[in-house]
């Protein structure tokens, strides 16, 4: 299990899967030719042979008055296109009780987009219905990426995202619609950095001088550190998600400013190092 303490803030990873390669058709340009020369990724993020290695898991941050969790993964019994993320039937739920969380005990669920893996355990599947796996949270959506995944005719998608992830917690009365610059408490905030989808957000941490940004997807792998101009085939807007890229990567280079990725594998942090034209992610090791 991994952790990380920001300030008076500590943030755990729940690890829903995490594989090596099969992984081009979210970076089509990461080719294990284009990735070898990447040395600095080996053995975390790259295989000696070129294939990417990354993660789906949840981050969970604790305040001193907070308990939040951030972004829900795939989810189980959901019908979706990829087949290892079709009909799952995995032990998340009993992860994050390891980590000593249960779903009652969240205020806060915060999805950095809308994104098949990334709103999936919103719900789970009881007694054939979908119901709010924390029944006791807020969820918080962007206004602007709620708008535009409602207007998307949902006979265009190859999933139901909305009906099996979003709906059920909308009914449920659960649903906080809020701006993307939205402070959630003292130490937590929405960060605007959109391009992979319209209303894409990060969350900025900040407690006792110290910071920490979780990336959502604008930068879907560290591959993209040194490559900004790899895109991710689910962007919505490759040019804006290069730009968002562009900016955190200068804002953040050669700063104590902790990296945490949502996809990044194991150890998943580490901080943006700028070299003569580039930049790469030095790693943080240091977890339990």
């Amino acid at each position: 299990m991994q952790q990380w303490q920001i300030g008076k803030v500590k943030v755990t990873r729940i690890i829903e899967l995490e594989v090596a390669g099969g992984t081009r058709f979210i970076l089509p340009q990461a080719t294990p030719e284009a990735v070898k020369p990447m040395q600095w990724m080996v053995p975390h993020f790259a295989t000696e042979d070129g294939k990417l290695i990354m993660s789906v898991h949840a981050l969970v941050i604790e305040t001193p008055e907070r308990l939040m969790l951030v972004d829900t993964c795939i989810g189980n019994d959901k019908i979706r296109s990829i087949p290892a993320w079709n009909l799952r039937h995995g032990p998340f739920l009993e992860e994050l009780e390891k980590a000593g969380y249960v779903p009652e005990q969240f205020d806060t669920i915060m999805c950095t987009h809308l994104h098949v893996d990334h709103v999936g355990w919103n719900t789970r599947l009881i007694d054939g219905i979908w119901v709010p796996t924390f029944p006791n949270a807020r969820y918080l959506i962007g206004e602007q990426e709620f708008q535009f995944w409602s207007e998307v005719d949902p006979g265009t998608l190859s999933e139901d995202i909305m009906g099996d992830s979003i709906q059920p917690v909308l009914e449920a009365g659960l649903v906080d619609l809020v701006a993307s610059d939205h402070r959630v408490c003292q130490e937590v905030r929405l960060e605007p950095t959109p391009g992979h989808t319209p209303g894409h957000v990060s969350i900025r941490i900040e407690s006792e001088g110290e910071q920490a940004l979780i990336t959502g997807d604008c930068i879907h792998h560290p591959c993209q550190i040194e490559q900004l101009d790899w895109s991710s085939s689910a962007d919505f807007d490759s040019t804006a998600a290069i730009e968002t890229r562009k900016r955190l990567l200068a804002e953040h280079s050669d700063s104590q400013i902790l990296i945490i990725g949502t996809h990044f594998a194991t150890p998943s942090a580490g901080y943006i190092k700028k070299t003569t034209d580039t930049y790469y992610l030095d790693v943080f090791t240091n977890h339990t």
